[in-house]
């Protein structure tokens, strides 16, 4: 006869001495098709030279909590159009770096044709770093050629250093007359809390850095060339149109279009406020040194600045540097800004706007 109960006992005595399952330590993936299925189970992950097929993302979402991510060799993206992101980031706790002598080629000239967003191919977003918590940390990671925009950061607690971010390849002016990159901002900030960008060097077509909502966002020690210059907005026409607690300091800003802008859009609602910007140096600048507008329409301003989105609590310490000649060193525009702080302002080398309107006491055009 059959003693159940002694058996039904040595089987729970083997389940509970049976070891948990473990993550393994370190796993190394040359196959796109690999990735997603098991980067969750692993605490140390090596990219090694991976293709990503068209119409893909490399997802790196499920990483395990305090996972580090390396890219070593060349990544690189095969072309179709769609919206992407090529890559997308999550978690907690997580590293993103790269390898000596890696590169993250997203392959922007299959689909530059000098239009960005605004039409012709439809364009992927390069990276998502949506979604990471926990003093994440995204560095020295060697970016070329994004189709367009290339880190769009949605995040709590992140901190983003020494990327590198070079889309040269996208000056060239055979689309049309006009730059094949378009649109290639490097690092689009929104809804964000708790988030810094230091040490980065970016030569692109668009803004170096963007931020349309957020608190709590440092941009410092990065060098930007080429583009739009540093930019907070546009601000308003979003689900979040609040921008606060921020800090621009110790940039570099040459040959772009723009030096520090604020640009909150037309007829629209939200709010800039306590952001500081603290020795930055321009030279170079094609537009504008310094440029503050309330009446932005994407690309078409009106002209006519709205007080939807007040600018208020700015101070402007240790702006220095120089500005093209038929260029005009500051330019203010506004229908509500206030209590601003205008100290170290030393542009030279271009004109004086005469089209200023509701400057701040204080503040100079």
């Amino acid at each position: 006869m059959v003693n159940f109960l002694s058996t039904a006992i040595l089987g729970a005595s083997l389940v509970a001495a049976a070891p948990a399952m473990q993550k393994r330590g370190s796993c190394t993936f040359t196959s796109y098709d690999d990735v997603a299925d098991q980067i969750a189970d692993c605490s140390t992950v090596t990219l090694s030279g991976i293709t990503v097929p068209a119409g893909e993302t490399l997802d790196l979402s499920d990483a395990a909590d305090g996972a580090t991510i390396t890219f070593a060799g060349t990544t690189t993206f095969e072309y179709s159009e769609w919206s992407g992101p090529l890559i997308r980031a999550g978690g907690k706790g997580v590293t993103i770096t790269g390898a000596s002598g890696h590169t993250i080629d997203g392959n922007g000239a299959k689909w530059w044709d000098g239009e960005g967003t605004n039409g012709g191919k439809t364009k992927p977003k390069f990276f998502y770093a949506h979604s990471l918590t926990g003093n994440s940390v995204i560095k020295g990671l060697n970016v070329k050629n994004t189709p367009v925009q290339a880190f769009s950061v949605q995040a709590t607690d992140l901190t983003i250093s020494d990327i590198t971010i070079d889309n040269t390849d996208g000056d060239a002016t055979d689309c049309d007359g006009e730059a094949c990159g378009h649109n290639t901002d490097a690092f689009d900030v929104s809804e964000s809390e708790n988030v810094t960008i230091k040490g980065c060097t970016v030569k692109n077509q668009d803004d170096c850095l963007a931020i349309n909502s957020g608190t709590g966002i440092t941009f410092s020690d990065n060098t930007c060339s080429g583009g739009h210059g540093i930019s907070i907005g546009s601000v308003g026409g979003r689900d979040d149109n609040d921008v606060a607690n921020i800090v621009i300091s110790g940039n570099t800003v040459t040959n772009s279009a723009n030096g520090l802008r604020i640009k909150t859009v037309y007829d629209a609602t939200g709010s800039v406020k306590n952001v500081t910007y603290t020795n930055n140096k321009i030279s170079g600048i094609s537009d504008y040194g310094i440029v503050v507008e309330q009446d932005y329409e994407n690309g078409s301003p009106t002209g006519k600045p709205t007080s939807g989105v007040p600018i208020t609590d700015i101070t402007f310490d240790g702006v220095t540097g120089s500005v093209d000649s038929d260029a005009e060193e500051v330019y203010i525009l506004c229908a509500s800004c206030s209590d601003w702080t205008w100290s170290g302002v030393d542009i030279t080398g271009g004109k004086s706007s005469s089209d200023c309107e509701g400057v701040p006491s204080g503040a100079s055009c």
